[in-house]
């Protein structure tokens, strides 16, 4: 998300080019509604993976899955997860240069699974079988808050972004409520 503020309003009236700064938006979604269950917003300088914590805290209830891209694959985050919510299953895809732990032979760690069914049948079937691609229900939540909300952040610090973010997930939430169809299968 990019910030909005002065340095865009001298680009515009001035044509000087500024440093441009982002903040990286992160997102917790319940995959049965697409309701956004937690939300934080970071400069680009930190780390995905620090974030789990943060996240975790916000979620209400307990967690089956923990779903997240490449950047997430860390022993922390496997450990952060199952520490809180030992029943969960985190489905993160491993670096194509990841080794299996000493002990996945013995006692194979979530993550040893995950590589061993990648070398077994290839990472797509991995992709499937694991429900990597429930993912895309995050994808497609934070492309509903841009075009929705809009791409730019206009506070100025980081407190009052973090409340405009959790403004605009409430919005979201409720108009995901307001909107969104039940299905019933008829006889």
């Amino acid at each position: 998300m990019k910030l909005c503020g002065s340095g865009e309003w001298l680009l515009e009236k001035h044509g000087t080019k500024t440093r441009r700064s982002w903040r990286k938006l992160h997102i917790a979604v319940e995959p049965d509604t697409g309701r956004i269950a937690a939300a934080t917003v970071t400069t680009n300088d930190i780390a995905d993976a620090a974030q789990v914590c943060p996240l975790l805290d916000q979620v209400d209830g307990p967690v089956a899955s923990f779903t997240a891209d490449g950047a997430y694959d860390q022993d922390g985050v496997y450990g952060e997860v199952m520490s809180r919510h030992p029943e969960a299953s985190v489905i993160v895809p491993s670096r194509s240069s990841e080794v299996p732990s000493n002990t996945a032979q013995t006692v194979p760690t979530m993550r040893d699974r995950h590589l061993q069914t990648i070398a077994k049948r290839g990472r797509m079937a991995w992709q499937k079988a694991a429900g990597y691609n429930w993912r895309a229900l995050v994808e497609a939540d934070i492309s509903r808050f841009k075009r929705v909300i809009g791409d730019g952040l206009r506070s100025r610090t980081d407190q009052r972004r973090a409340t405009e973010v959790a403004i605009a997930v409430n919005a979201l939430n409720r108009m995901l409520e307001l909107g969104r169809p039940e299905y019933v299968r008829l006889p």
